[in-house]
């Protein structure tokens, strides 16, 4: 059977793109029938990474077949993935996100899990020298996973191995890192045709403090007047969010990336407390600005406290 590589919902550009690289790497490689899928639309800037390199968005899966092999990326939480995950013959993990627990396999595996910012890195250093065989356009895929999930170069996540690989493939791609993320930025930026509630979804993960589950929301962009002017609309949709998804508070981070800094939107007195108590904000009316805070995985959910 085909082995389907896949990573989390709402998938954003290093999920999309590191499902594209690694099934390369087992079809042309490895000599392992494989092919990407998501497990929802793409978010505009993952969207124009497959139009920019000229892939084929992969086909959307609902869920996943008994013992259908699989591989998993750019995540290790079930709450992420497929309902009958379980089911599934899962092959490998490839992640960079802290161990969730809860998945089951046939057997043993291969897992591998380091602390860099884009599983994009992780899997061009399993490739060793193989992944110089990498097309133009698997390198394209790879170099924009590492410059979003990076924030080029500005997300306190990145590391200088990422840095180095980037760099790599930049001019392997003759491409000019500060041009070409401006690029992507712009298309990530642009988000005029969504809906409140698939803004408040494209870039989001359910976590849980203290008993209180959260739905975390970021919306990362050079254009940060956009979304927020659209706050009222945006704060009156999270109640929505909340009872579609059965969490308690929706937490809406609108990342500037040229700024680098978030602003938090504060719709009730829960939201403030949390802004006061993990960031040490000072909340006056409905928006708090919060200096330096770029990283959902290394600066938001650490220090969510309620």
């Amino acid at each position: 059977m085909t082995i389907q590589v896949f990573g989390h919902k709402s998938p954003d550009t290093d999920s999309t793109g590191s499902a594209i690289v690694w099934a390369w790497y087992l079809n042309e490689v490895k000599g392992e029938a494989a092919t990407p899928v998501l497990l929802g639309e793409p978010n505009t800037e993952a969207a124009f990474m497959l139009k920019r390199w000229g892939f084929e968005k992969p086909a959307i899966i609902a869920d996943v077949e008994a013992d259908a092999p699989v591989v998993i990326v750019d995540t290790n939480n079930p709450a992420e993935l497929p309902a009958s995950i379980n089911s599934a013959d899962i092959r490998a993990i490839i992640d960079h996100h802290k161990l969730v627990g809860g998945l089951e396999t046939k057997g043993p595996i291969d897992i591998t899990v380091r602390p860099l910012a884009c599983t994009a890195t992780i899997m061009h250093d399993l490739m060793g020298t193989d992944a110089d065989r990498m097309p133009e356009d698997i390198k394209g895929a790879a170099l924009t996973c590492i410059l979003s999930d990076t924030l080029e170069f500005r997300s306190p996540t990145t590391t200088p191995h990422d840095r180095a690989v980037a760099e790599k493939l930049a001019i392997d791609l003759g491409l000019d890192i500060a041009d070409y993320a401006a690029e992507m930025f712009a298309a990530k930026s642009d988000v005029s045709a969504f809906s409140d509630a698939e803004l408040i979804r494209m870039d989001s993960k359910e976590y849980e403090v203290d008993g209180t589950k959260f739905r975390v929301s970021v919306l990362e962009t050079t254009a940060p007047e956009i979304p927020l002017g659209r706050k009222d609309s945006l704060m009156e949709t999270f109640k929505t969010v909340q009872a579609e998804d059965g969490v308690d508070q929706v937490l809406l981070f609108v990342v500037d990336i040229l700024k680098e800094e978030a602003t938090l939107l504060v719709p009730n007195d829960l939201v403030k407390a949390v802004a006061e108590k993990s960031f040490g904000a000072t909340v006056e009316g409905d928006l708090v600005v919060l200096p330096g805070v770029m990283s959902r995985k290394k600066q938001i959910i650490p220090n969510l406290k309620v």
